[in-house]
Order: C-alpha cells, then structure tokens, then sequence
C-alpha cells in the first residue's frame, strides 16, 4: 500500500536528523491543556504494571503520575533528554528515518505512545509494521498530535495539510500495516477565540487529536 510519494516525504531541511536534534531542548512543545488531555486518555487507555514504550520521547513524560508500570523504554533523538525523563527505566536513541527497525523483540510492550512527533516520519509505514511486531495482542498504540511542529523537519504531507488530513493521514498509517484495528479518533480543537489575540494567533488553545489503534 503506497501512502506517500517520494515528495510527500521530504522536509524543507534535509540535513540529518541528528543535527538538528543535538542541543537538548528542555521546553514543553505544547500547552498544560493539551498535556492535561494526553494524561488523561493515557489514564482510560493503559493498564498498571504492564510494560510501556514511548517512542520519540523527550526529557517530558505525559504518563499520570498515580500510575506504575512494569516497565517504560523511551526511544528519541537527544540523549540527555531522554535521561532528564523521570519514568523512563530505559532508553535508546535512534533515527527512525535512517533505520526504522526497532532493536526490540517482538510481542515485548503492552502499548506504543508516540506524542507529538508522528509528523516527522519519512517512513510510517515502517515504523507502524515495527510497532504492530512489538505490540503483545491487544496492546495499543497511541498517537497524539496538535498543530505545533518544526516546520522545516516535517514531511511535505503534513506540512501541506489541514488538521483533518492529519488525523486521516494518521489513520491511513495505521491501515497500511494488517494486525490494527480500526482506529479510534479523539478530536477536540478546542474554543474558538475572536478579537485582535486570535487574529495574530495569540491566546488560543491547543488543538488535541489523538488516534488509537489495538493489536489483534
């Protein structure tokens, strides 16, 4: 199943990942809104004591803070964030671009969480085979994304496209790989806002999108 076009993945800068993820960034990429939601589907959607892996993490975890698990591995692109991320037991860094195959036996993880960062993937259809291999049956993966990226290291398809082709882009993703169910979309783009603030992009929430999928 072709989901994009050699054009559809490119990004505006194509120098190598690993530079431009080098220099930690010890900031949050979206607002206590969207964060608050993310925790809470991660409350409804995982199970204590079951192993998590969260890949293209960061120093931030979005995991509720009541829950315990077995065991979290983290995978990203900086190191030193992954080290400053308080409910990782273990982490690896690696270009998902350069080698989409995780160094992870299969069946191993209970769920897959990938937030914010779906929009980078050059290969998704690698990546999500990869996460379908290292989910047990019924396991989950969540994805969750807003509007927010860096604009140059995002792939043409997404770049390009409204919040509704994102979410339909990230649902073809999950489609392309058999052993998914269908996806569940959680869609909330949050208040509208008027006046001057909203005009210049100012003062308005996060949008929160979130597809889930389960293995069969």
């Amino acid at each position: 199943m072709r989901l994009l076009t050699p054009e559809q993945r490119t990004k505006l800068d194509m120098t190598e990942d690993a530079l431009f993820y080098a220099m930690p960034r010890f900031v949050t990429h979206v607002d206590d809104r969207f964060i608050e939601k993310l925790t809470q589907v991660y409350r409804e959607h995982l199970r204590p004591q079951t192993r998590i892996l969260d890949l293209m993490s960061s120093w931030v975890s979005h995991l509720p803070p009541e829950m315990t698990f077995a065991h979290v591995k983290g995978h990203g692109m900086n190191a030193a964030e992954l080290a400053a991320n308080p409910r990782l037991d273990h982490y690896f860094v690696q270009d998902l671009n350069q080698n989409p195959v995780l160094p992870l036996a299969s069946a191993s993880f209970d769920a897959v969480l990938i937030a914010v960062s779906v929009q980078y993937l050059q290969q998704p259809e690698q990546v999500f085979s990869e996460i379908r291999r290292v989910l047990q049956p019924g396991g989950v993966t969540i994805v969750s994304f807003s509007n927010r990226m860096f604009y140059q290291k995002a792939i043409q398809a997404w770049r390009d496209g409204t919040d509704n082709d994102r979410l339909a882009l990230v649902q073809q993703y999950f489609a392309s790989v058999p052993g998914f169910s269908q996806p569940e979309v959680i869609a909330d783009p949050g208040p509208t806002r008027s006046g001057p603030l909203q005009w210049l992009g100012m003062d308005s929430p996060d949008p929160f999108y979130a597809v889930l999928a389960w293995a069969s």
